[in-house]
C-alpha cells in the first residue's frame, strides 16, 4: 500500500483516538453515564482498539481498515453528539439552529456509515474481498442509505420521530451482513463439494445474535432514552460489537484471515483481548449502577450495583477464560498435568531439555506468573546441570527464595521456585502437586546422572577396547615383521656363510685327494669363517633374548647393552635393584624398552650422550632414558618405534610418557608395577 493511500486512514485513526479521549469522560461525567458508557466502552472502544491493532500489523488488509474506520467514525459521532449536548442551549434545539441541524446530520450519517462498515466487514469475511456478483451489487447499493438522514431531516419529519426512523438501518444492517456471510459460506461449500465449514456455523450464530440485537434496538426505541430498559437495550446493542472485535482480532492472530499474518507473542494478544473485555465489563457495571442510583433509594441502588457486578463478573470471567483458551490453548487439570509431566520425566535423560519443558508445563498448568527450575546439584567446579525460567518476575518482586527442593536420599538435586498465580491464590492442592512433581523430577535427575556416568564408562571401555585391539594388531604385525627379519637374516647372512663354509670344505677335500697340494691356508680360512659364523649367531641370539638378562637380571643386561653403543652411555641403578629380580615379562619389557630407546637415539637423536636411570617408588619400577639430542616438537605424531614402545609397556599394565622439545633432547619415562619372579613362578 502506497504512503499516499495510508494518509486518509491515518487521519481517521488519529481523529478517532482523540475523539475517544474526549467523548468517554465527557459523556460519563458531564452528560449521563448510564446513557453513554455502555455504548462508549462496550461498542466504540472495542472496535477502535481491535481495528487499530490489526491496522498497525496489517495496514493493507480490508478487514483491518474497515474495523478501524468503524471505530473511528463511531468515536467522531460521539464527539459531535456530546458537544451538541454540552454546548447547545435549549433554545438551539427547538427549532434546531443551522449549527445544531448540521451537527445532527453529520452524527446520524456517521451512525449509518458505521453500520455499513460493520456490514461489509462481516459479509466479506474472511478475506474482506468480493467473490460474487450479488455481494458487489447489494453492498454497493446499500451505500445509498447514507442519504437517509439528509432525506428525512429535509422532508420536515418531526424531530421527535427522526431517531426512531433512523435507528432502523443501524439496527438491521449488521444482521444483513451476517446473512450475507452465511450465504457466502454455503456457496463456497457447494462449489468445493465439501461439508459446511466452521465459518458456516459462525455465520449462522452471528445472524441469530445480530437479528436479536436488531429487535432489542427497536424495543429500546419504544422505551425512551432513560431507565433500566434503555440500559438493557444499550448493553445488548453493544455486545455484538464486542464479539465482532474480539472475533476478528482472534482471527487475525490465529491466521484465520487470509493475508493477515500477525507474528506476535501470545501474552500481548491475550492482554489486548483482556482490555477489550474489561472495557465492556466496566461500561456495563458502571452504567447500571449509575442508572439504579437515579431511580432507586441509595441502599437499594448500592445493592443493584453490587448485584450487577456479580452478574457481569461470571460473563467477564467466562470471556477471559475463552480468550485464554483460544490464545494459549486448553490448560490441563492438576491430574492431567501430573500425568503429562510424569510421562515426560519418566523418559527424560537430558536435563538440559527437561528443565524448560517442566518449567513451561508447570507455569501454564497452574497459571503461575513465573517458574524457575534448577535440575542437578551444584558442585565445586560449577553450577547445576540445567537452569530454566518460564515467565518473568515483577521488577519489585524480591525476598527469600520460596519453592520446593529436589532430593534423592541425602543428596540435593535441584530446586523448583515459583511466583504467585495470575488469578486466584496458591492452594494446598497446588503445593502438593508441585511437591509430587519435585519428587519425580529428583528421580529423573538421579537417573539422568546415572545414565551420564554409565555412558561415560561405556565410552571409556569402548576407547580402551579400541586401543587394545589396535595394540594387539600392532603386536601381531611386529611379530610377523620380526619373523621375516629373522628369516631374512638367517637366509642372507648366516645361511650364506654356512654355504660358503661347505664349499670351502669341499675344496679342501678335493685338495686332499689331488696332487697333495697344501691345504693349510684353506683350513685356516674355514676356521676363521666358522668363528665368524658363531659370533654372528651369538649376536643374533643376543638380539632376540640376551642370556645375561635371563642369568643376571635387568641391571646387568642394561649395562651390557649400554657398553656396546658407540656413544657414551651412563647407567644409574639404585643399589638395592642391582640384584633384585622381577617377573620375566617385566624384565623383558623394561630391557627391550631401553634397547629400542637407545636404537632411536642412534638413528634419530644425533646425541652425544645418553643417561639411563633405574629406580623404584611405591611398588613400581621406574625407567628414564635421557639424551641431549635434537628432540622433536611437542604434540608431533609419534613414529612406529615410539608406538611400539608404548604398546610393549602398556601390554604389561605399565605407563609410558615422552618429554621432548626441539634442541632440548628427549626423555622417555616408564612406570611398571613390580612383580617378583618368585611370585610369578609360585
Amino acid at each position: 500500500m502506497a504512503g499516499v493511500d495510508r494518509w486518509p486512514v491515518r487521519v481517521l485513526v488519529l481523529s478517532g483516538g482523540l475523539g475517544l479521549l474526549y467523548a468517554v469522560p465527557a459523556g460519563g461525567i458531564w452528560i449521563s453515564a448510564e446513557r453513554t458508557l455502555a455504548w462508549s466502552l462496550g461498542a466504540v472502544l472495542p472496535c477502535y482498539a481491535a481495528g487499530l491493532f490489526l491496522w498497525w500489523r496489517a495496514p493493507a488488509h480490508p478487514v483491518a481498515r474497515r474495523l478501524v474506520a468503524a471505530g473511528s467514525c463511531a468515536a467522531l459521532g460521539l464527539v459531535i453528539r456530546f458537544s451538541l449536548t454540552l454546548f447547545a442551549g435549549p433554545a438551539d434545539w427547538n427549532p434546531p439552529t443551522p449549527l445544531v441541524w448540521t451537527g445532527l446530520l453529520v452524527a446520524r450519517t456517521l451512525d449509518v456509515v458505521v453500520s455499513l462498515l460493520i456490514l461489509r466487514l462481516v459479509a466479506l469475511l474472511p478475506d474482506g474481498r468480493h467473490r460474487y456478483v450479488h455481494e458487489r451489487v447489494l453492498l454497493g447499493a446499500l451505500w445509498l442509505l447514507t442519504l437517509c438522514p439528509l432525506a428525512l431531516m429535509a422532508s420536515g419529519v418531526p424531530e421527535q420521530l427522526l431517531p426512531r426512523l433512523l435507528v432502523q438501518p443501524e439496527a438491521w444492517l449488521p444482521a444483513v451482513g451476517a446473512g450475507l456471510l452465511l450465504v457466502r459460506s454455503l456457496l463456497q461449500a457447494r462449489e468445493r463439494g465439501a461439508r459446511c465449514s466452521r465459518l458456516t456455523l459462525v455465520a449462522a450464530v452471528a445472524f441469530a445474535v445480530l437479528l436479536g440485537r436488531g429487535s432489542s434496538r427497536l424495543f429500546r426505541m419504544w422505551q425512551g432514552d432513560t431507565g433500566i430498559a434503555y440500559f438493557i437495550g444499550a448493553a445488548l446493542g453493544a455486545l455484538p460489537y464486542l464479539l465482532i472485535s474480539v472475533g476478528v482480532l482472534y482471527g487475525g492472530f490465529r491466521h484465520l484471515l487470509p493475508g493477515m499474518d500477525i507474528a506476535l507473542r501470545k501474552p500481548v494478544v491475550y492482554g489486548l483481548l483482556w482490555l477489550i473485555i474489561g472495557g465492556w465489563y466496566l461500561g456495563m457495571t458502571t452504567a447500571l449502577g449509575l442508572t439504579a442510583g437515579q431511580y432507586l433509594p441509595i441502599g437499594l441502588a448500592v445493592l443493584v450495583a453490587v448485584s450487577a457486578t456479580m452478574l457481569f463478573q461470571p460473563v467477564r470471567g467466562r470471556l477471559n477464560r475463552l480468550a485464554a483458551r483460544r490464545v494459549f490453548g486448553a490448560r490441563p487439570s492438576n491430574f492431567e498435568l501430573l500425568v503429562q509431566c510424569g510421562t515426560t520425566l519418566e523418559h527424560a535423560y537430558d536435563v538440559t531439555r527437561l528443565a524448560p519443558q517442566l518449567a513451561t508445563s508447570l507455569r501454564e498448568g497452574l497459571n503461575l506468573r513465573w517458574v524457575r527450575i534448577e535440575l542437578g546439584a551444584a558442585d565445586a567446579g560449577g553450577g547445576p546441570f540445567a537452569v530454566a525460567t518460564a515467565g518473568s518476575r515483577a521488577p519489585g518482586e524480591t525476598g527469600a527464595r520460596a519453592g520446593v527442593g529436589l532430593r534423592q536420599g541425602e543428596e540435593d538435586l535441584g530446586f523448583i521456585e515459583y511466583g504467585p498465580k495470575d488469578e486466584g491464590r496458591f492452594t494446598p492442592e497446588d503445593r502438593d502437586l508441585v511437591e509430587t512433581l519435585a519428587r519425580q523430577a529428583a528421580l529423573a535427575v538421579h537417573n539422568a546422572r546415572l545414565t551420564a556416568e554409565l555412558s561415560a564408562r561405556v565410552d571409556e571401555v569402548q576407547r580402551q577396547a579400541s586401543e587394545l585391539n589396535a595394540s594387539r594388531t600392532r603386536i601381531v604385525q611386529a611379530q610377523d615383521t620380526e619373523r621375516r627379519r629373522i628369516e631374512r637374516q638367517l637366509h642372507d647372512g648366516i645361511q650364506q656363510e654356512l654355504v660358503a663354509l661347505v664349499a670351502k670344505l669341499r675344496l679342501a677335500r678335493n685338495q686332499l685327494r689331488g696332487t697333495g697340494g697344501t691345504v693349510d691356508g684353506t683350513l685356516t680360512e674355514i676356521q676363521e669363517d666358522a668363528v665368524r659364523v658363531i659370533d654372528e649367531l651369538r649376536e643374533f641370539v643376543h638380539g632376540i633374548h640376551p642370556p645375561v638378562l635371563t642369568d643376571q637380571g635387568l641391571a646387568a643386561a642394561v649395562t651390557s647393552r649400554a657398553r656396546r653403543l658407540p656413544i657414551p652411555v651412563t647407567v644409574h641403578v639404585e643399589p638395592e635393584l642391582c640384584a633384585r629380580r622381577f617377573a620375566p615379562e617385566i624384565e623383558e619389557s623394561a630391557f627391550f624398552l631401553v634397547s629400542e630407546a637407545l636404537t632411536n637415539v642412534l638413528k634419530h637423536a644425533d646425541a652425544a650422550r645418553v643417561t639411563i636411570r633405574i629406580s623404584h617408588a611405591e611398588e613400581a619400577l621406574l625407567l628414564a632414558i635421557s639424551d641431549d639430542g635434537v628432540g622433536f616438537p611437542a604434540g608431533s605424531r609419534l613414529g612406529s618405534g615410539l608406538i611400539g614402545m608404548r604398546d610393549r609397556i602398556e601390554a604389561v599394565g605399565g605407563e609410558l610418557s615422552i618429554d621432548s622439545r626441539p634442541g632440548g633432547g628427549t626423555t622417555v619415562h616408564a612406570r611398571l608395577t613390580e612383580r617378583r619372579r618368585e611370585a610369578t613362578h609360585a
